[in-house]
């Protein structure tokens, strides 16, 4: 692997409350990264939530992007569920539409869309998924993903810009895929920094 000619961006799933339960140190994390992904209510989050966190995003000046997931909020987005594909894109759009409208209370551009949990899982193993939920982004709107998976081809396919992005918090299978635990096993910093240095091993392989 050459040198790093551009600096990498660190993007943060935020806004993961719910009511009175608080999810994440938001407030600390959000004066060291660059992009946000701010659920939207289906598998957490809710309006009075997703309005702070819109308005310290715009106080850091950090890009905002829609973090859309299944309809599961007990589960946490984590709990496979069969969806026709349109539903999969109203339940896109309309997640889209939930944060559109805070951001453009305070004057911000919608940067992106990133899928939560499952879905993200889903869309790398299947296309049709991956494609139904494309089709809720706006146009113009890149979308983060796994790169070599059907998340990429779908989005190729339906028109949508695809970012291609590194977990540095999750574990990776021998496959290249995400390893999506039901329930979040949350890691310590060494374990992070042991996944990416294995995951540039890959690469560099």
């Amino acid at each position: 692997m050459g040198p790093i000619k551009h600096k990498a961006l660190l993007n943060v799933d935020l806004g993961e409350g719910f009511g009175n339960l608080k999810c994440g140190p938001d407030e600390e994390l959000i004066p060291l990264i660059d992009i946000a992904n701010v659920a939207c209510g289906f598998h957490a989050g809710d309006p009075l939530i997703m309005q702070e966190t819109v308005r310290l995003c715009k106080q850091h000046n950090v890009k905002i992007g829609v973090h859309p997931g299944l309809p599961d909020l007990q589960g946490f987005g984590r709990r496979e569920m069969k969806l026709q594909p349109e539903e999969l894109t109203a339940i896109t759009v309309y997640q889209v539409g939930a944060l559109k409208g805070f951001l453009d209370r305070e004057g911000l551009p919608l940067h992106h869309v990133k899928p939560h949990g499952v879905l993200y899982g889903m869309m790398c193993r299947d296309f049709e998924v991956a494609a139904a939920v494309m089709k809720g982004i706006p146009k113009g709107i890149p979308v983060f993903g796994l790169a070599g998976t059907n998340m990429e081809k779908a989005a190729k396919e339906v028109g949508v810009e695809f970012w291609a992005e590194l977990y540095g918090d999750v574990k990776y299978n021998a496959d290249g895929m995400l390893v999506i635990d039901r329930i979040k096993k949350y890691g310590f910093l060494p374990l992070a920094i042991g996944s990416m240095t294995d995951l540039i091993q890959t690469m560099e392989a």
